[in-house]
């Protein structure tokens, strides 16, 4: 049985190495250049890497390298510290995954840098972010950037309720960075049928200092900005410029127009969902890059078939369900990962257990999102039609 040195030597004879000088040159052309594959581990990685390398741990290269590289006539360059893991590596995708232009970096990293070669020192979690986000680093969709994007995002939720109370939960978990808090209503015991963010013990505490006990209880990382208000014309523009992503968990239309307004003029998405019985709905607005709420909804539909949940009632766990789903949708759109629900609309029936998509397409006529963007004056920015009178109108 061969020893581990001569199945390196063996290995090496049967695949391409390649200098580091020639990899560097090669990532120096611009779009046509190889995709760059550390094979390390994590917390090497972590330490530093060549620039613009993806990170493959060799332990997981058969059910990962497609994601990094797609194409498997593409030139593909593996390193590693020294060069021997690379080269074990390389002979896999050739060998087993079909990969057609492989090489392994002689020398690896450490001899990338003996050339005095820039590396790269991405920044790192603490230990105990290791820990907590372990499972999120793990997946490759999301890993160490996808996690450092969301420590470093800012997510306004408008209503601390029934879909807001999941939502800054799992958010707060999921370890974003900066989460606003949008709602002028106090803990009533009505409310704690499902939402979950809230204790018997807070009745009568406004929901914003509640839902903040909660997230800081669960991950006091999490920088929690409060507005105890309701949300109008006087004020919208203020209080959601400069947030990544909008969270819609507000129960009524003419908020509804006023935000779609506002988030369209200043190009922020709005992850939105409404509850009602057992009935539930869910889009994304990513202004521009598909509909908007009022391309979905010219005109508000009459209060008779919009009735509020105080009216005629939600059940409890739903909020749960959809408040989840808005939550995921919300981490796709911070990471970039999957396919958002921009253009299309999710009903879910939960007495039936049924999910239904509908495609939504921009209304080349809409009133809001048909204008170019860079049209809208300093002086319009902050002037709203009276949406309340609008919806009035319309019931």
């Amino acid at each position: 049985m061969p020893s581990g040195a001569e199945l390196i030597r063996s290995v090496k004879e049967q695949i391409r190495e390649i200098d580091p000088k020639d990899v560097r040159e090669g990532q120096s052309r611009n779009g046509s250049g190889p995709v760059v594959v550390d094979v390390r581990e994590q917390n090497e990685f972590e330490e530093a890497h060549l620039p613009g390398a993806v990170h493959v741990p060799r332990g997981f290269l058969e059910s990962r390298i497609e994601g990094a590289a797609p194409d498997k006539s593409r030139e593909v360059i593996l390193y590693c510290a020294s060069g021997n893991r690379s080269a074990l590596a390389a002979h896999t995708l050739q060998s087993l995954l079909g990969y057609e232009n492989v090489s392994s970096m002689t020398g690896g990293i450490t001899l990338w840098k003996d050339r005095g070669f820039e590396v790269e020192v991405p920044r790192a979690l603490s230990a105990e972010q290791r820990t907590r986000y372990s499972r999120h680093v793990l997946i490759p969709e999301i890993g160490l950037e996808g996690q450092l994007k969301l420590l470093d995002a800012k997510v306004l939720l408008l209503g601390a309720g029934g879909l807001g109370s999941p939502i800054a939960l799992y958010l707060a978990a999921a370890g974003v960075g900066t989460l606003g808090l949008v709602d002028d209503d106090v803990v009533d015991l009505s409310n704690l049928q499902r939402q979950v963010a809230h204790t018997t013990d807070r009745i009568g505490v406004a929901k914003v200092d509640s839902a903040e006990q909660s997230i800081r209880e669960l991950n006091p990382d999490v920088e929690v900005v409060k507005y105890q208000t309701r949300l109008d014309a006087s004020n919208i523009m203020e209080i959601i410029e400069g947030y990544d992503v909008i969270v819609d968990g507000v129960d009524n239309f003419p908020t509804r127009y006023l935000l779609n307004d506002a988030s369209v003029r200043l190009q922020i998405p709005v992850v939105s969902a409404s509850i009602l019985g057992f009935d539930g709905q869910l889009s994304v607005f990513k202004p521009y890059d598909g509909p908007c709420y009022r391309c979905l909804y010219p005109t508000p539909p009459p209060a008779e078939l919009a009735p509020s949940c105080g009216a005629n009632g939600v059940l409890g766990v739903l909020p749960g369900t959809m408040g989840l789903l808005q939550a995921t949708e919300v981490i796709k759109l911070v990471v970039g990962a999957g396919e958002p629900l921009i253009g299309r609309l999710l009903l879910y029936d939960a007495l039936a257990a049924e999910f239904t998509e509908l495609k939504v397409r921009r209304d080349p006529e809409c009133p809001v999102c048909s204008r170019d963007p860079g049209s809208i004056s300093d002086e319009e920015m902050g002037v709203f039609p009276d949406y309340e009178a609008f919806c009035a109108a319309a019931g």
